[in-house]
């Protein structure tokens, strides 16, 4: 049987902004059910990669395709359509959790029952409770939980998420990090995450990608860059961690 190919794919991503590239990365993938994780310190361009592989924003040159068919402003709106965002804070609209989480499917017209599937994510992500809940008066950790079922209501084809985990505390992080895993693993959905963290990578990824100055440098399993010592010191855990 042969190997499914890429979701996802950029060729020659070049992005200026003002004089400066802020990214040039020759080629990156995403292939159907992996998580991805993007590492490198801050100013290294990860959010931008995001960006532009989540159709957020077009780069300065070169090309992202999905499904072998290239992203371009005439298409980009239906294909970002198959993909949902979670971003560092959860930027929840006013009104219920449940509110929230409906919100996405009714805009795409999603057929079957939004409110019970939204109910069904709530609880997989462990705050069924809070679906009458304002969303102004939730926890950090429990904002990021309904902003997660909020994206997985959605059955992305692939879910973007840009630091999720970093304005959580720590408690709080490590219950939501092991929570996520476990409706991942499920749902099988591909995921590409951002992050400046290698314990999460570690606990979430199936492949890495250490980026630096705009440029990827290495990529490989966690386990690859935590033993290479130059790779686990641009991923941030240093030459003395191998």
């Amino acid at each position: 049987m042969t190997p499914a190919g890429p979701v996802l794919e950029g060729e020659s991503i070049r992005v200026v902004k003002g004089r400066r590239i802020v990214l040039d990365v020759g080629s990156v993938s995403v292939m159907p059910g992996e998580v991805l994780a993007v590492i490198g310190p801050n100013g290294a361009g990860k959010s931008t990669l995001l960006s532009v592989l989540a159709c957020l924003e077009f780069p300065s040159r070169g090309k992202v395709s999905y499904k072998g068919h290239e992203v371009t402003r005439k298409n980009a709106l239906s294909i970002r359509r198959k993909m949902a965002v979670v971003f560092q804070e959860p930027l929840l609209l006013d009104g219920t959790v449940l509110d929230n989480v409906i919100l996405g499917p009714r805009l795409r017209r999603r057929e079957g029952p939004v409110r019970e599937n939204a109910l069904i994510w709530l609880e997989r992500f462990g705050i069924p409770g809070a679906a009458t809940q304002m969303s102004h008066t939730l926890s950090g950790g429990e904002a990021q939980r309904a902003s997660l079922a909020r994206a997985f209501a959605l059955e992305p084809e692939i879910l973007f998420m840009d630091e999720p985990f970093t304005a959580v505390d720590a408690i709080s992080r490590q219950g939501l990090i092991e929570t996520f895993k476990g409706v991942q693993e499920a749902a099988r959905t591909t995921t590409v995450l951002v992050t400046h963290d290698f314990q999460e990578v570690s606990a979430l990824a199936t492949r890495v990608v250490v980026l630096h100055e705009g440029k990827i440098r290495a990529e490989g399993t966690p386990d690859e860059i935590a033993r290479h010592p130059i790779w686990g010191a641009l991923a941030g855990i240093g030459p003395a961690n191998p």
